[in-house]
C-alpha cells in the first residue's frame, strides 16, 4: 500500500500507532500540539533534517535504520548540551508512491532509538513532496544543570571524547566502494551508537565546553575553538585503529584516520575540561586546549584530508 492509498490521515493513524511514550510526555499525537513536562523551566532543543540521497540511501539504509539515524542525530545535539531528552517532533515529507510500510518502519526506528533516553515521538506532520526527507525536533531538559556550550573551552583543558569516531564514515566508505562488510562498520553507519548519558555526566562533572561530532572531530572541534577563542591539539596516538577498520582501510586503499578525524556520523561526544582530575566514566582525552587558535594534530595543521563534512561543498552528494 503505498502512502497516497493510505491516506494522511491514515497514514498518521497507522504511524502514531506504532508510537511509545515517554515520562516526559503529558499529551501525545492526536491534538493541535503535545505536551511535554519540563521540570527545570528550560526546554534545550534542537532539529536536524535527512533528505533521500544526500543524508541517507535506501538501497544502504532500511526504514527503521533511517528512524534510528534521524532520531539519534538529534538526541546527541540535546546531550551535548549536558541535558536529558525528553521528546520528539517528526515531519515527514513523501512521495505519494512510497510503500506505507517504509513510513511505519521509520516510526519504529524513531521510537526505538528515542526509547533509549525514555523519551518518546509526541507529535510531528506529513506532506507530500517529490523528495523523501524528514525532519527531527528534539527536546530537553537541563535538571538543573546549566547547559554546556561550546564557548567555555580554555588553554590548559583537556579534550575527551565520549563513544567511537570513525566507525560510521569507514562504513559509509564500504558502502559506496559497493561493499556490505565489515559488518561492524556497515552497521554503525546505519545505526550509531551514541554515549547519551556521557553528556548530562560531563555536565555535572564540569566540563567546559562540549560538542556532538556529527560533520568531523576536526571541524566539530574547530566550531569549539572558534566560539572559544582558544586552539585545539589532537594527539594521533590517543585513537585506536580498531582490526575492522584497519583491514578495511587497507583493501580500500584509505589511511583510517582520515575516517577518525574527518568522518562523522558516529555522534561521539566531545568536551574539555579542566586538567588534572579524572574524567566521567566513559571518557577518554584525545588531546588538550591551546592558545593558539588553531586545531592540529601532533602540533600541526591537518593536511591529510577533509576535515569534516560541509554540506555545501562543491559535489558533495552524501553526506552526515
Amino acid at each position: 500500500m503505498s502512502v497516497a492509498h493510505a491516506g494522511e490521515f491514515g497514514l498518521i493513524a497507522r504511524v502514531t500507532a506504532r508510537l511509545g511514550t515517554g515520562a516526559d510526555c503529558l499529551l501525545g499525537p492526536g491534538d493541535d500540539g503535545a505536551i511535554v513536562a519540563a521540570p527545570d523551566g528550560r526546554v534545550v532543543a534542537s532539529t536536524d533534517v535527512l533528505v533521500d540521497g544526500r543524508h541517507f540511501r535506501r538501497d544502504w539504509c532500511g526504514a527503521e535504520d533511517v528512524g534510528h539515524r534521524a532520531a539519534a542525530a538529534n538526541l546527541a545535539d540535546i546531550a551535548a548540551m549536558g541535558a536529558r531528552p525528553t521528546a520528539l517532533l517528526v515531519g515527514l515529507c513523501a512521495p505519494p508512491d512510497l510503500d506505507a510500510r517504509w513510513a511505519e518502519e521509520l516510526a519504529d526506528g524513531l521510537a526505538a532509538e528515542a526509547a533509549k533516553v525514555g523519551a518518546a515521538v509526541v507529535g510531528g506532520d506529513m506532506t507530500a513532496s517529490p523528495v523523501l526527507t524528514v525532519a527531527v525536533t528534539a527536546l530537553g531538559d537541563l535538571a538543573g544543570q546549566e547547559a554546556v556550550l561550546r564557548a567555555g573551552a580554555r588553554p590548559g583543558d583537556v579534550v575527551a571524547l565520549a563513544g567511537r569516531v570513525g566507525y560510521a564514515a569507514a562504513g559509509y566508505t564500504v558502502l559506496s566502494r559497493g561493499f556490505r562488510t565489515p559488518k561492524l562498520l556497515v552497521d554503525a553507519y546505519r545505526r550509531p551508537q551514541v554515549e547519551y548519558a556521557a553528556g548530562p555526566a560531563a555536565a555535572r562533572w564540569g566540563a567546559t565546553a562540549m560538542i556532538d561530532v556529527s560533520d568531523g572531530l576536526l571541524a566539530d572541534l574547530g566550531h569549539v575553538a572558534r566560539a572559544s577563542g582558544v586552539g585545539v591539539d589532537l594527539r594521533r596516538a590517543a585513537f585506536t585503529v580498531s582490526v575492522q577498520m584497519r583491514d578495511a582501510a587497507a583493501a580500500l586503499g584509505v589511511d583510517p584516520y582520515t575516517w577518525i578525524l574527518g568522518g562523522g556520523d558516529d555522534h561521539a561526544l566531545a568536551a574539555t575540561f579542566p586538567a588534572g582530575r579524572p574524567l566521567p566514566e566513559g571518557w577518554w582525552v584525545v588531546g588538550a586546549v591551546t592558545d593558539t587558535g588553531e586545531v592540529t594534530v601532533d602540533g600541526r595543521p591537518y593536511s591529510d584530508g577533509p576535515a569534516g563534512w560541509d554540506h555545501f561543498r562543491p559535489g558533495s552528494t552524501l553526506g552526515p
